[in-house]
């Protein structure tokens, strides 16, 4: 028997693998499962048609054992997309128990199984041979050569009942209930635009009120009297009555950072002078103070050329002269 450690490494590694390919598989069911809907919803339509329009082409009795034949046969065909739904959530569920082994490789180093991994372990046993995986195939056949014979015989058999009871269930093969079957036309048909059943739109055409009415023909009266003069003069007129501003701005989301927040308008910008101004200012000063230092400058000279400054005593006698 080989060695515990090289076991779980070979699990661990396996259950990577097997992984991969479930998910590959439900990726791939799921792309056929559509196209099987489409044409469940084609063979929907085609019986109701003929339903319709059958009645110019061929006899009462024919167009109703057509339409039969094609409902009974859009019913065996949608077994078909039903245990393909129940296969894809079978690996969906083994794909959960992989990643949950991946998970806790630390607990599959003992020599008996944990009893939080029994189940998971279990359940893979029990599942794998009914899967087309062979990763997953593989990852049991190391379950089992790493727990015995004795614990994957009490897996298979489940004796002891430890396989999800989920499991078991979606592996049970059986015809599915007329119910699911007639749920599953309905929920294509809808999906798909497609008027069926027949019968259901046929009776709410033949007279049947499906309005939301009372039952005794009264209308209800839903709109509200105008209201009067005097009423009108009581209401409190609107705050955006009025002449508006050209100019609005959007209020601030909240965010979870800031729940209340508030708009902050930008300051108007400071005008600095440039270069250039500077530079005319600087000239501007310069030429006034050259024009005033020449004002002062001729000033003097009219001064000296309109003759002598006058003496004291020329201005007393000057003086004594206007006295007269």
């Amino acid at each position: 028997m080989a060695p515990s450690s090289s076991v779980v490494s070979k699990i661990k590694v396996q259950l990577k693998l097997a992984i991969t390919r479930l998910r590959m598989v439900q990726q791939k069911d799921t792309a056929i499962a559509k196209q099987q809907r489409r044409a469940m919803a084609q063979l929907l339509e085609v019986g109701c048609s003929i339903g319709e329009t059958g009645s110019f082409q061929v006899a009462l009795a024919n167009k109703q054992s057509i339409q039969q034949g094609k409902e009974e046969s859009a019913r065996i065909r949608v077994e078909n997309i039903i245990r393909s739904d129940i296969d894809t959530e079978l690996l969906e569920i083994l794909e959960l128990y992989c990643e949950l082994l991946l998970a806790r490789t630390g607990l599959l180093e003992a020599k008996e199984c944990d009893p939080g991994l029994e189940e998971a372990v279990k359940s893979i046993i029990y599942a794998a041979p009914r899967t087309d995986v062979k990763e997953l195939q593989q990852t049991r056949q190391l379950l089992v050569e790493k727990y015995g014979k004795d614990f994957a015989l009490q897996a298979i058999e489940n004796s002891d009942g430890k396989v999800a009871e989920r499991v078991v269930k979606k592996l049970k093969v059986e015809p599915p209930d007329p119910e699911l079957v007639t749920l599953y036309l309905k929920e294509i048909a809808r999906t798909y635009g497609v008027n069926w059943p027949r019968h259901e739109r046929s009776s709410s055409a033949n007279g049947e009120d499906d309005s939301d009415e009372p039952s005794g023909g009264q209308a209800v009266q839903t709109l509200e009297e105008p209201l009067t003069t005097q009423e009108l003069s009581k209401a409190t007129p609107p705050r955006d009555l009025g002449p508006k501003s050209p100019v609005s701005v959007a209020p601030p989301s909240p965010s979870i950072d800031n729940l209340s927040p508030k708009i902050r308008l930008p300051a108007p910008p400071e005008l600095k002078p440039s270069a250039k101004m500077v530079g005319s200012k600087k000239q501007t000063s310069s030429t006034d103070a050259l024009s005033s230092s020449k004002d002062i400058e001729t000033g003097a000279k009219k001064c000296a050329v309109g003759g002598k400054i006058p003496d004291v005593d020329e201005l007393a006698k000057r003086f004594a002269a206007l006295k007269r």
